[in-house]
């Protein structure tokens, strides 16, 4: 019989449904049940595409022995991290705090009130490796619990002073200079892997965010060093095998140091936020190696991952057929049977061989870069590129007749917003109504079913939407919508995005902190209001609102937003000195600020198309420091001074550039602008 999980809409939940564990979704019911019984809870957090809360389940959570433990001595809570950042920030700062690490499954035992006074992540059904079972620490925490309350209750009180004072930042004062932009890259550099790229050992993790604020540093300084980071880190993700060297797209993260070995779920935020970074260095650089990485991690997504309305789905799972990795990897004999002719110089070419890299199969990657291996094996590059890609397209094909992963497919705003971004940027470099119509079908996806009486939800699955939505839902969604606008052109877009942020600004702000809470004015009182100022493996709530404000502020020349985002800058700017590397985002927000801004206004008579050479000067190079508004002559006053009063001079399309309140001569040849925006006289 189904537990109380049955009616819930998240893929992890619904996994845990027919546990013999009487689960409870976070709410009310289960803390007044564990009130009224008087006992501890215990708070199980995940999500679908971890491999090790599978894991957990199987050992734990389906065992008639274990559940019954836990449905005698606790109120047992699940908890999906995706659809619920907010309690998964609180209760992991508690783990950490307790155990000085973190992870996923958590396992936190609460009072009957939420307060956290033991936690951990996975725990074994026997003790090993120097971890309890599970039994034990469930007997011996309801022990506790029992007859050391006092101990519980002290425990449970300092934790949460501690969760208190994570929260406070004090509001800074100090002028924001280079200095900062220095410092971090400094310490970036000093902890970059020169062999092998990436920062530190194993594990390895991509840190996008990292990666663009050293290729705005080195827009900035033209520093050959912050370039060489990011070039040699994107070579090796994207020839290691944690690209998907057969469907494209990233998996997770590198279990060791050299991208060989990944933890095989792929999750939607790295792939939006992996492509942007990707085509970005094909816009400073003009190598088509990273434009194919990019574009194919882009149709990856579009393929595997897309709802038919337009919404994205969340993850894809590591395991298949109950086993880590089964699905992407492969034998010397499955090659050969998918491709003949072609096997023996392809498995070369993916490295691999009869005794495998991974529990005696293959995870493809790529020793030996393509142009090398040809000249190697006497072949001319372009003839490689073409067996590569026959190679390649009967791999797929051959794989697809596998038992596929399971797919996460609740649709959420923040991880949408990304993707929204990295579509409508690509769409518009390369010039492909493909992703274009992508990126505006999702943005009207969002707007359309993502919205309830006004207010922006978190999540969508089957058609219901649930959760009012965080801060960083808020702010990633105006980003993608304002990269959709400057892609599109379409007013629409860029009128939502003003609007959500003076709803962001009126929802989450404190004028107290001088900064934004992640958790709005109308939500839950949980036991500490969350403000995770880190950017991890998605942007913080914090980087993202400074970002957008600062560009908004641009737009539409309202100095109140320019003064919040620069609020959160100066309060943030001594712990981005100390730790760099965690604020990513933040950086380049804070670099947008320190720039000398050129704001562009593009103007035709009729029709967009009308505007696309100039268009194509303005998007062919990477010029972070430039704000783009775009409309028909007479239209987007409204929204933004930019447009206001500008004609497309002679019936041409036109471009108007300004910069620190002094404007150039209209543009209408595409030369004269490329020279202009050179710095050419």
């Amino acid at each position: 019989m189904a537990n109380r999980l049955a009616d819930e809409t998240s893929p992890y939940l619904l996994q845990h449904k027919d546990n013999p564990v009487d689960w409870y979704p976070w709410g009310a019911e289960a803390f007044e049940k564990a009130r009224a019984e008087d006992k501890p809870i215990l708070l199980s957090v995940g999500y679908s595409a971890c491999h090790w809360c599978h894991v957990m389940e199987h050992e734990s959570f389906e065992d008639p022995d274990v559940a019954r433990l836990m449905n005698e001595l606790y109120v047992n809570i699940k908890v999906d991290r995706e659809e619920r950042p907010d309690v998964d920030a609180i209760y992991m700062q508690a783990v950490q705090a307790l155990t000085g690490r973190g992870g996923w499954p958590m396992t936190v035992f609460l009072t009957p009130d939420g307060r956290p006074f033991y936690g951990g992540t996975y725990y074994p059904p026997e003790d090993r490796h120097g971890l309890p079972s599970f039994s034990r620490v469930l007997t011996s925490i309801a022990q506790v619990y029992r007859a050391n309350r006092g101990d519980v209750e002290k425990a449970a009180g300092q934790i949460q002073s501690q969760l208190s004072a994570v929260e406070t930042i004090r509001p800074g004062n100090d002028l924001l200079t280079e200095d900062i932009l220095h410092v971090a890259y400094g310490a970036i550099a000093q902890s970059h892997d020169r062999v092998n790229g990436g920062f530190g050992s194993a594990p390895k993790f991509p840190q996008p965010m990292t990666l663009d604020f050293l290729l705005r540093y080195h827009h900035r300084t033209k520093s050959p060093g912050a370039l060489e980071i990011v070039e040699r880190t994107l070579r090796r993700m994207a020839l290691g095998g944690m690209y998907d060297q057969v469907g494209g797209g990233f998996h997770r993260y590198a279990t060791d140091a050299v991208w060989l070995v990944p933890h095989f779920e792929k999750m939607l935020y790295d792939n939006a936020l992996l492509a942007r970074v990707y085509l970005d260095a094909y816009r400073v650089t003009g190598l088509g190696f990273y434009r194919r990485v990019s574009t194919e991690t882009l149709d990856y997504v579009l393929r595997e991952m897309t709802h038919p309305d337009g919404g994205f789905y969340s993850t894809q799972d590591a395991d298949s057929e109950g086993a880590e990795g089964k699905f992407f990897v492969w034998t010397p004999e499955e090659i050969a049977a998918a491709l003949e002719d072609d096997a023996e110089i392809i498995a070369r070419y993916f490295g691999v061989t009869d005794e495998g890299n991974f529990e005696g199969r293959n995870i493809l990657h790529v020793p030996v870069p393509a142009e090398e291996f040809a000249a190697l094996h006497g072949m001319e590059e372009q003839d490689f590129d073409e067996v590569l890609r026959r190679a390649k397209a009967k791999l797929y094909e051959a794989r697809e007749r596998r038992v596929h992963p399971g797919r996460d497919e609740k649709v959420l705003t923040a991880w949408n917003g990304m993707m929204m971004r990295s579509l409508a940027e690509a769409g518009a470099l390369l010039g492909s109504e493909r992703y274009l119509e992508a990126a505006a079908r999702n943005a009207d996806f969002i707007l359309a079913n993502l919205f309830e009486d006004g207010r922006l939800l978190r999540s969508w699955k089957d058609g219901r939407a649930k959760l009012r939505g965080y801060l960083e839902d808020y702010a990633l969604l105006i980003d993608g919508l304002l990269a959709t606008y400057e892609a599109t052109f379409e007013l629409r877009y860029l009128r939502r995005a003003l609007e959500l942020a003076d709803d962001m600004v009126r929802l989450f702000w404190d004028d107290g902190v001088q900064g934004f809470f992640d958790t709005a004015t109308d939500h839950e009182t949980l036991i500490a209001r969350p403000r995770d100022f880190f950017d991890n493996a998605t942007p913080s709530g914090t980087s993202v609102a400074a970002d957008v404000m600062l560009r908004i502020a641009v737009l539409t020349g309202d100095t109140d937003r320019e003064r919040r985002a620069v609020a959160c800058l100066r309060a943030l700017a001594p712990v981005v000195q100390r730790a760099p590397s965690g604020f990513g985002r933040l950086l380049t927000a804070l670099d947008f600020h320190l720039r000398p801004i050129r704001e562009v206004a593009v103007i035709w008579p009729e029709r967009p198309e009308q505007a696309r050479p100039i268009l194509d000067v303005l998007r062919e190079s990477y010029r972070p420091d430039v704000v783009l508004a775009g409309a028909r002559e007479g239209e987007g006053g409204d929204l933004t001074p930019l447009l206001e009063g500008r004609v497309a001079a002679g019936g041409q399309a036109t471009a108007y550039v300004c910069e620190r309140f002094v404007c150039q001569a209209p543009a209408t040849d595409p030369d004269a602008l490329r020279r202009l925006l050179n710095g050419e006289t």
